[in-house]
């Protein structure tokens, strides 16, 4: 038995993990983005106090050795605070802060990292949603512009173009968010504001405005009703921006880096994936700034499959002002499930190797060992059955392996120097000479 939100990975779903983060890892490094990694552990102090409410009660956290949970227990969250000494790291943007403040002298500004990593949050496991699950981001620290959004737009327009997912890309802005709050009467209650906003796509406006209710705020709905409009296409949505917040100081970065990142956007337009400017998005994480990003995937229902934003003060926190970030988010586990339901893996990965090598034993047995061992020095997957045995019983075996193909060395093939190749599925036999390698791996390759 495992924990709730914990999972054990079977040999398919393993291939198809590598196959995302490889191809991941390959975009990424086209970008010019660097690979690091940064431990599961992080101190108490580092992840506290950067995720919002939501986040610090989600957030995994260890008891001091020789603690007792009885003696912690009826104690604030400030208070339980003061005796938590580490915690499971929530993300990996704030470690990733923590990181550069912590090199900043092995480090050239900007740097691009990516970074493919578990996380663990104490949520409510259900469909899509773990405890415990992988992470893949992208993040650039240092100086930089709007071009830094617009190419992480491309860079999710052009994974999700590899793996054949049609999906929404969803953008917003900080800025534009605390002029809503400004239009809306509560321009001191952003948080509140944010977090009910934040809501939208589970509770419906109705919901939003019922949360608003409960944390009394008193919401001017008239002057910001034109958000529920629902034609969120870009160039209406920021047609309807400028109409509504232009008077709003708040606003007006918002305004100004979304004016850029349109411009940038026109003239290299995603080629896949749909993008929509959203007035309600706000994601729940406090350390975001300007623009922010969050993905859904088409034709199912996972939620989110990605995230991220832009954060100009996250190593501050840490001693280092002035460096600027952005980045954004792949999650794993609910991509792989997207293309799972749709059918969008490759054929090609599979569990097993194509061929098995019967072990017919003798020289026989010798001989299919011998070849298998030279196959496999040549990068061939093989598999070879492990003991001699009857043949009926080694074509069962491939069969329940999701093996297609069986390799034969009888008495007839080592008086002829030939190989029998079996498709199990068909029952076509072929023979072929023992060295044509090439022509062997052709046949069951096809």
């Amino acid at each position: 038995m495992l924990p709730k939100g914990t999972r054990d990975i079977l040999p398919l779903e393993k291939k198809r993990r590598v196959y995302l983060q490889n191809t991941l890892a390959e975009i990424f490094e086209c970008f010019g983005y660097q690979p690091i990694e940064t431990p599961a552990l992080e101190l108490f102090k580092t992840l506290s106090g950067k995720y919002g409410e939501e986040g610090e009660r989600l957030m995994f956290k260890l008891l001091p050795r020789g603690a007792k949970f009885e003696q912690l227990s009826g104690l604030s969250a400030t208070e339980m605070g003061q005796h938590i000494e580490e915690a499971l790291r929530y993300d990996l943007t704030v470690p990733f802060a923590r990181f550069v403040v912590d090199h900043r002298s092995e480090l050239t500004l900007p740097f691009k990292r990516y970074q493919m990593q578990q996380v663990w949050r104490a949520d409510r496991p259900q469909k899509g949603r773990f405890r415990e699950f992988t992470q893949c981001d992208a993040d650039v620290a240092g100086p930089g512009g709007m071009v830094q959004e617009a190419e992480l737009i491309q860079l999710y327009d052009w994974a999700f173009e590899r793996f054949a997912l049609p999906v929404e890309i969803r953008v917003n802005h900080r800025s534009l968010l605390q002029g809503l709050a400004a239009l809306a009467g509560c321009p001191d209650r952003f948080v509140d504001f944010a977090v009910g906003l934040d809501k939208l796509d589970k509770v419906g406006w109705d919901g939003v405005r019922a949360d608003w209710a409960q944390r009394q705020l008193f919401i001017d709905w008239e002057r910001i009703s034109w958000m529920s409009l629902g034609d969120t296409a870009w160039s209406a949505a920021l047609e309807r921006y400028k109409q509504h917040l232009s008077e709003e100081a708040l606003a007006q970065r918002g305004l100004a880096d979304l004016h850029e990142l349109d411009a940038l956007l026109h003239a290299v337009p995603p080629k896949h994936a749909q993008l929509r400017l959203d007035p309600s998005l706000a994601r729940g994480l406090d350390y975001y700034t300007g623009c922010i990003f969050e993905v859904s995937a088409l034709g199912v229902e996972l939620g989110s499959i990605g995230g991220g934003g832009r954060y100009d003060n996250l190593t501050g926190l840490f001693g280092l002002p002035g460096v600027g970030g952005v980045g954004i988010s792949f999650g794993l586990e609910r991509i792989a499930l997207a293309l799972e339901q749709l059918h969008l893996f490759p054929d090609s990965i599979s569990a097993a190797p194509p061929l098995l090598m019967a072990h017919l034993g003798g020289e026989a047995g010798l001989r299919a060992f011998t070849l298998t061992s030279q196959w496999r020095r040549s990068g061939r997957a093989v598999e070879f059955y492990p003991k001699e045995d009857k043949l009926r019983k080694q074509m069962e075996y491939a069969d329940k392996s999701g093996i297609r193909w069986l390799g034969m060395i009888g008495l007839d093939e080592i008086q002829n120097n030939t190989l029998s190749i079996k498709d199990l599925k068909t029952g076509i036999q072929k023979v072929f000479g023992q060295l044509e390698t090439e022509a062997i791996f052709d046949f069951v390759n096809a």
